[in-house]
């Protein structure tokens, strides 16, 4: 199972590999643009998005991207582990 996230803090980066991992989840991180966002994505699973900390054009992208390989797609404003911990219980249930 795979998880891609995107947006959040970059010094949380590793925090959130962490809590992926711990639900058995690998995950990918991109805390900030660097390059065609869509060619890295690859097809995961689940695609997170934290809408507080990402660009409108880097969110088009990647849920423009998800519609072509239908990943499912969850939005959340607030970029803490916590809340990452919340959407993996809530799509592994």
């Amino acid at each position: 199972m795979s998880v891609v996230i995107i947006g959040g803090n970059e010094r949380m980066s590793r925090q959130y590999a962490d809590v992926c991992t711990a639900h058995g989840y690998d995950a990918k991180v991109f805390p900030k643009e660097t390059g065609p966002i869509e060619k890295k994505i690859g097809s995961p699973d689940l695609m997170i998005l934290f809408t507080s900390t990402v660009s409108h054009k880097m969110v088009n992208c990647a849920v423009e991207e998800a519609k072509k390989k239908s990943i499912p797609v969850c939005r959340c404003h607030t970029s803490s582990a916590a809340a990452l911990e919340n959407i993996l219980k809530q799509y592994c249930a």
